[in-house]
């Protein structure tokens, strides 16, 4: 084999790597989404959150004057994008949006609870639901607004 044959082996070679491992990326970067039924997952999931949501005392009150169809989708289509899947929220001020709602800690858990539930209801496994939780965590700062 001459050089020049070498070093187009090399760079071919390297070229398949790349794309091997660049497409193993995108099949992993989605693999959570897959995890969660991909879209029509995400929209059972709401449907089963948002009557436990309305349905719990205290969570009620932060949600008695909302869009409710609004919201669902606007939450499947966070959920879908945190989670790899191929949606774009558009971007939102988390914390102006939910600024004047007196929003503590434990409001904040007693949400992540309900959600739990529910991806308990749909059966979606624990380290899913772990996955999706630790990606949606860091909004605690801007959502949460009381110490």
């Amino acid at each position: 084999m001459t050089r020049c044959h070498r070093i187009i082996a090399a760079a071919l070679c390297a070229f398949v790597l790349s794309a091997a491992h660049a497409q193993s990326r995108e099949a992993a970067d989605d693999a959570l989404y897959r995890e969660l039924g991909g879209n029509a997952g995400l929209v059972a999931l709401m449907d089963d959150f948002m009557p436990r949501l309305l349905a719990d005392a205290r969570m009620h009150p932060f949600f008695k004057e909302v869009d409710e169809a609004d919201l669902k989708a606007k939450l499947v289509t966070q959920f879908c994008q945190v989670s790899g899947g191929p949606c774009v929220l558009k971007e939102t001020d988390m914390r102006k949006k939910h600024d004047g709602f007196d929003i503590n800690r434990g409001d904040f858990n007693r949400l992540v609870e309900v959600l739990q539930q529910s991806m308990d209801a749909r059966g979606i496994p624990f380290g899913a639901q772990n996955r999706l939780l630790a990606k949606l965590a860091p909004m605690h700062r801007e959502i949460v607004n009381v110490p």
